[in-house]
């Protein structure tokens, strides 16, 4: 489900759920990769035992994917898919069970929103083609210059929906796929595989949560299972929260904004197709062919926590003084349906409720102060309460009008900042920027510099460019002739395109003025506010649609018929009287077949891949559904600034009428789109070393026609009906690969079988709460995430990871006091690495006194010479230290801190440039380079360069070298990072390393 800007919104408010995977990289031995052995434990530091993938999620991004060249071909796509499933269960490493499950026939509510993505799909890529087309040929009318244009069959992204050849073939190589990682991978080994392709009806998050729900329900059910599912739409945080398992985790990629997209025309970096010049790219530095290549960097995967966001919501809903039991499960679910207001893909969103404009908080705030009058919660194991939501409803209907006017005043500074934004870069752009050879360039650029050719001429030309301009901006009232002289008769009008305002959409409806209800009724439903009896149509409706959506979250599908009937929502303040509103649906409801969705879903541009008397019907003019396939629709942006935010204003299929068409045209079906055509199921596999295989081939040997039950002490606790395949995968037999590119299995040890979830009566309510014997996981976060500091005053940090008691990497002393002088001195920064002694560090107001067996000497300075080879006194960071019942002495170090200015230039003699000081040898030896590890550095006169003097008998760091002074007479001693230099009296130099 898209819930634009869900996602965002929940990680700002709710940081510590962000868990970002560890994962484990595949290694290469003489070119040849090793692979991952997954049967280890996870680098994650912790077990999950179920991983569900929503395989619409991972199809998308490999068949045509964004921030990389697409695969050429079909084989491709399907071996991108293999590698992204690898991927994912190398950071997951699941011990029980991996449930794939591919979207099949949606129910009629969801086709809605699916039809409208398709139209819109084949619409735009149809204009894009044209515009590209329409660019391309003006600019090689006008002498452009653009690469060859690429003679490629487009890939319709339609085409992943169940009833398909894609999506029969993609299941096909899916079996393939895990019979050959159940005989090869190790972590594999004692793996229970379900396969719910799209031949399964349901959508496939949905399939998950109803194979969760009935497990659930069983007897053998483990109620500490860990749960980890797949996926990036939004509504997956909603439906973790509805199965009510303690231990459920999301994994999905991270999103990066902004990626940066090669032109479709001339293939180069930095800009867009409309802003295309078609001018050749000059070649620069030797290497420049890979310079605007594609950038390829591997997707990164985040964990969410849903244990933690349950700790969020528990803080955030616990109320006080309620005139019943609080029950924090009840209270979850009220917060899954109050996000629904906000969007979902089978319903509008209200027209007051944006999440963007802290939609969410403002409803939960209303509940928290309804709640109180309610005498209860809004819903129950996914039924709903109307007579309390109708409470709620109205409260937010008082606020409407405020939440529009402060919308506009927010739009309008918004502008405003924006205009303002522009007219500061443009009067901050400089007035002449030199252009050719002499044109700046980023920094970075490694090309070699490139000779300068004829230099007067180019100047020349620079001093007449600018003298040009002055002389045209020297009147801001003057405008040019045509013979480009100035005239004084009056500035030219300035054109549309100059201007610093962009074109806004036309807004009939001003919600922010008065009237607001009846323009909206009258522009959106063409009547008037005043139509009592059809407001409340529309409500209804929309109340029906709360109630199903609520249902198919907890329960499973109410109605494979049901859908709302309308483009937009009503307000908030006409749930007026909903309490007595039906919320009852129709029993025994089925759902499309897998064509007769395509029909439904897909718009004529994508007939081809329907059979050819179906496809007609799409196009025939005769056709009794052609209205169904308008060529071009209108999209209402509906208050949005872009074209995808808005409404497409397409015609509701009636089913009725569908099907009474398709019943002439069934006939014409062959035998393999009739089988395409059928509803199937789900398909369970295991290898050879899994308990349950031995039971399976027995069912095969005696060729038992009748279901049989899993036995669950075999297979996790897993329970389900077992029945035999007709196109199974068996031990000892060849497993054909439809990838040409992938070799046969011809030792194949895997069985497949087909599996259906155990069966409930109609009626049967699943109990929305936390199953008996559930361990509640150990607490995430501390009193620091909701204050801004702890008890001792330090800037609170999130637990990283699922290991509570990891230890975070150790920073001695010394790293300490080396990121305090490297830093700029100017951060004081609460949380950064200021110059200032570590916590533990002697002198620090935290230290405590040493123990016995603890090292005063940092690690980094233990290995240093010995001490007798010092000249004088023993320095003071190699004296024993003299513990005291408090705190340890102040070091030099510590104490230079104190007093910065005691520092005298005048101790030593002869000052060299920059400051240093001079020693005698070092005069002499100006210029000499020293030589080490076949490393060359200019020694500049007295001493190394990007030092400075730190007070006698302290440690300073510069930004890349660690420098030790230890005054003895004048022969200070030098500590590189990677040189130990020693100059003594009347002895040669001396290096070692640090």
């Amino acid at each position: 489900m898209g819930v634009p800007a869900f996602f965002r919104w929940l990680s700002r408010k709710y940081p510590s759920i962000i868990v970002n995977c560890v994962e484990e990289k595949a290694k290469e031995c003489n070119g040849v990769k090793v692979p991952i052995d997954t049967s280890k434990p996870n680098p994650n530091e912790v077990e999950f035992d179920n991983l569900y993938l929503d395989m619409n999620g991972i199809i998308h991004p490999c068949t045509h994917p964004e921030d990389k060249p697409a695969p050429k071909n079909e084989d491709e796509m399907m071996v991108a898919i293999f590698e992204y499933i690898d991927r994912i269960f190398n950071i997951v490493r699941p011990r029980r069970l991996l449930y794939m499950a591919i979207d099949g026939v949606a129910p009629r509510a969801k086709m809605n929103q699916q039809r409208s993505r398709r139209f819109r799909a084949s619409k735009e890529g149809m204009e894009a083609a044209e515009e590209k087309q329409k660019i391309r040929q003006e600019i090689l009318a006008k002498g452009g210059f653009l690469p060859p244009e690429e003679v490629k069959e487009r890939f319709d992204s339609n085409c992943i929906t169940p009833g398909t050849e894609f999506m029969d073939n993609l299941a096909k190589c899916l079996r393939y796929y895990i019979a050959d990682r159940l005989n090869s991978d190790p972590g594999w080994k004692n793996l229970t595989v379900i396969l719910s392709d799209a031949s399964a009806p349901g959508e496939g998050e949905h399939k998950i949560m109803d194979y969760i729900r009935r497990q659930r329900a069983q007897p053998n059910h483990d109620p500490n299972t860990h749960h980890c599912l797949c996926g990036a739409d939004a509504d997956l945080i909603m439906l973790g929260l509805a199965t009510h398992e303690p231990n459920f985790t999301i994994i999905r990629e991270e999103f990066k904004p902004n990626k940066p997209k090669p032109c479709a025309l001339c293939n180069q970096m930095g800009h867009e197709v409309k802003d295309c010049q078609g001018l050749p790219r000059e070649k620069q530095g030797k290497h420049d062919q890979f310079a605007d290549t594609m950038p390829v960097s591997e997707q990164e995967f985040i964990f969410i926590r849903l244990c933690v966001l349950r700790e969020y919501l528990e803080r955030e809903l616990t109320m006080a003084s309620l005139p019943f039991t609080f029950d924090f499960e009840r209270s979850v679910d009220d917060w899954v349906f109050m996000c629904f207001f906000v969007g979902n893909d089978f319903l509008p969103h209200l027209p007051s409720l944006e999440i963007r404009e802290g939609a969410i908080d403002r409803l939960v705030n209303i509940y928290k102060n309804v709640v109180h009058k309610t005498g209860g919660y809004l819903t129950e194991s996914g039924f709903v309460n109307l007579q309390r939501v109708q409470m709620i409803m109205l409260a937010v209907g008082e606020v409407e009008d405020s939440i529009f006017k402060k919308r506009k005043d927010d739009d309008d500074n918004f502008k405003r900042r924006q205009k303002e934004k522009r007219k500061r870069l443009k009067r901050d752009q400089p007035s002449f920027i030199p252009g050719g050879q002499f044109s700046p360039q980023a920094l970075g650029n490694r090309s070699s510099p490139q000779a300068i050719c004829n230099p007067r001429q180019a100047a020349f030309e620079m001093r007449m460019h600018d003298r040009q301009n002055s002389t045209t901006s020297a009147s801001p009232n003057t405008s040019l002739t045509p013979d480009s002289s100035p005239s004084l008769g009056g500035g030219i009008k300035r054109k549309p395109e100059d201007s610093d305002s962009e074109p806004e959409p036309e807004d009939n409806i001003r919600l922010w003025e008065t009237g607001w209800k009846q323009r909206y009724y009258k522009n959106k439903f063409d009547v008037d506010a005043s139509d009592e009896k059809f407001r409340r149509k529309v409500v209804q409706s929309y109340v029906e649609g709360l109630c199903w959506v609520l249902r198919y979250y907890y329960q499973g599908c109410a109605s494979w018929n049901w859908y709302y009937p309308f483009h937009y929502a009503p307000f908030a303040s006409d749930f007026e009287g909903i309490a007595d509103m039906p919320s009852d649906f129709e029993k025994g409801s089925k759902p499309f077949k897998p064509l007769e969705q395509l029909m439904g879903v897909f718009p004529a541009a994508s007939g081809n891949f329907l059979p050819p008397t179906w496809r007609k019907l799409m196009t025939d003019p005769e056709s009794s559904i052609i209205d169904f396939y308008p060529e071009d629709f209108a999209i209402d942006l509906n208050g949005k600034k872009y074209a995808w935010q808005g409404v497409a204003l397409l015609p509701f299929v009636d089913e009725r009428r569908l099907r009474a068409a398709l019943e002439k045209v069934y006939p014409d079906l062959t035998p393999e789109e009739t089988r395409r055509n059928s509803l199937g199921g789900d398909v369970l596999f295991v290898g050879k070393h899994h308990p349950l295989c031995d039971f399976i081939v027995e069912q095969y040997k005696t060729k038992n026609t009748e279901a049989v039950d899993i036995p669950p002490e075999l297979c996790h606790g897993i329970q389900g009906k077992l029945t035999l395949n007709d196109n199974a995968v068996l031990p000892d037999q060849v497993v054909q690969s439809p990838v040409p590119m992938l070799r046969d299995l011809t030792q194949n040890s895997a069985v497949s079988i087909s599996f259906k979830d155990p069966q409930f009566a109609e009626d049967f309510i699943f109990k929305a709460t936390v199953l008996p014997g559930a361990k509640k996981p150990a607490p995430v976060l501390k009193p620091g995430d909701w204050e801004k500091t702890n008890n001792d005053g330090r800037p609170w940090r999130p637990q990283l990871g699922f290991n509570r008691d990891r230890k975070p990497v150790h920073l001695d002393q010394s790293a300490f006091r080396t990121l305090g002088h490297t830093m700029p001195r100017d951060r004081g920064m609460p949380g950064m690495y200021p110059n200032a002694v570590p916590l533990g560090a002697y002198g620090s107001p935290y230290a405590r006194p040493l123990m016995g067996s603890q090292q005063q000497i940092p690690k980094l300075l233990s290995n240093l010479r010995p001490q007798e080879s010092w000249r004088g006194p023993t320095p003071l960071f190699q004296q024993t230290p003299q513990r005291t019942a408090g705190a340890a002495p102040l070091l030099a170090w510590n104490r230079v801190m104190q007093s910065p200015n005691q520092f005298q230039p005048a101790q030593y003699q002869g000052m060299g440039p920059m400051g240093y000081p001079q020693r005698p040898e070092d005069r002499m030896d100006r210029g000499r380079q020293r030589t080490e590890h076949g490393l060359k550095r200019r020694t500049a006169p007295g001493g190394p360069t990007r030092s400075r003097i730190p007070q006698e008998g302290t440690a300073g760091i510069s930004s890349c070298l660690l420098v030790l002074f230890f005054k003895h007479g004048k022969r200070p001693g030098f500590c590189f990072c990677s040189f130990y230099y020693l100059w003594g009296e009347g002895k040669k130099k001396k290096k070692r390393n640090c």
